[in-house]
């Protein structure tokens, strides 16, 4: 079942629970943290940020776990391959990080004494700079992008839980967005082209359960002159309503059904990441291979809290089907798909 919300409203009722589960095609439900009724601590918000095209890749993450808070930088080389990630960790933030309550306009900021990172957005461009000393050895790393152009589409799914009716997920993820500036570490630098780089958000506000494992992939880039994307992904709550899944054209949405992530497997069971994955759907309008290039992988295990990442980023190729019955080819395009297994 995939069922669209169309009326705009409050996101949670009166008891802490969502009025509507669906999906969207715009930002429609008023996220309000004051709404929630679940334990405060449960609250994650979060944003994240993607600037990519086929040589570096730039991955900028401001969180609110609540009890925790992640400032996080990633700098990747496609060609290499190799990457580097360095994060700031702060304790029991519970909102102070003041993460906007909409991603239309509103302002991000962190500083200590190693990292400032700000994404202002003023409702027409997203403008991100980043400071962090020491990010390799006594090198620092600087950005200062700007991401505009944004879509008519995106994607945006509420999702509750089963298991707790005062859980649940609101998350937008745009594709797409027009990217350029520059990146340099200590001496060396990089200028993202605006024809070339293209930008990711996802924008997560929420109350999540204990122990989750998701799926997500996603790619931003263009076809014979047309900006092409698509957002892939589940494995948490209650998904009866709808999917995340989305293909994006010249940005519209051609909504998908289920789609479901093959990573190849080694001898004793366990994922083997950098191997070929495939992708495939119910509604058979999706199949794709994925040749991974490099895994951002990290691991976090201090029991009552675990965190196990796979990001891999690897090129796609294969055939999507649009809403109206016509094949999009992919071949060789770079995007991302990951496995990420939480308790927290």
């Amino acid at each position: 079942m995939q069922k669209e919300m169309t009326e705009k409203g409050r996101l949670l009722n009166e008891k802490g629970e969502l009025n509507e589960a669906g999906y969207a095609t715009s930002l429609i439900k008023d996220y309000c943290r004051r709404d929630i009724k679940a334990n405060s601590l449960r609250i994650k918000e979060w944003d994240y940020y993607l600037i990519y095209d086929d040589n570096y890749g730039l991955a900028l993450t401001v969180s609110d776990n609540s009890y925790m808070g992640l400032m996080s930088v990633s700098w990747i080389d496609f060609n290499a391959p190799c990457e580097t990630t360095k994060s700031e960790i702060i304790l029991m933030p519970k909102g102070r990080t003041n993460l906007p309550a909409t991603s239309v306009s509103g302002n991000v900021e962190f500083h200590n004494k190693n990292l400032h990172m700000q994404f202002k957005n003023n409702g027409q461009q997203r403008h991100l700079t980043v400071n962090y000393r020491n990010f390799i050895d006594d090198k620092t790393l600087s950005a200062d992008l700007i991401l505009d152009d944004v879509p008519k589409d995106s994607m945006v799914i509420a999702t509750p839980y089963k298991e707790d009716r005062k859980a649940f997920y609101y998350n937008q993820k745009i594709n797409c967005l027009r990217a350029q500036g520059y990146v340099s570490v200590g001496n060396e630098g990089y200028r993202f082209e605006r024809t070339k780089a293209f930008g990711v958000l996802d924008w997560g506000r929420g109350v999540w359960t204990y122990s989750n494992t998701w799926y997500w992939s996603s790619l931003s880039t263009e076809v014979g002159g047309k900006r092409f994307g698509f957002n892939l992904g589940y494995g948490f709550g209650d998904t009866s309503n709808a999917s995340e899944n989305m293909l994006f054209v010249d940005g519209i949405a051609h909504k998908l059904s289920e789609v479901t992530f093959n990573i190849p497997l080694k001898e004793d069971g366990s994922e083997d990441y950098m191997k070929p994955w495939t992708f495939t759907s119910d509604d058979n309008r999706v199949n794709l291979t994925f040749e991974p290039i490099i895994d951002r992988s990290a691991l976090i295990d201090l029991k009552l809290v675990c965190s196990d990442q796979h990001q891999v980023f690897g090129r796609f190729s294969g055939t999507v089907i649009l809403d109206d019955g016509s094949p999009f080819e992919l071949e060789n395009l770079l995007g991302f798909a990951e496995k990420v297994h939480n308790k927290w």
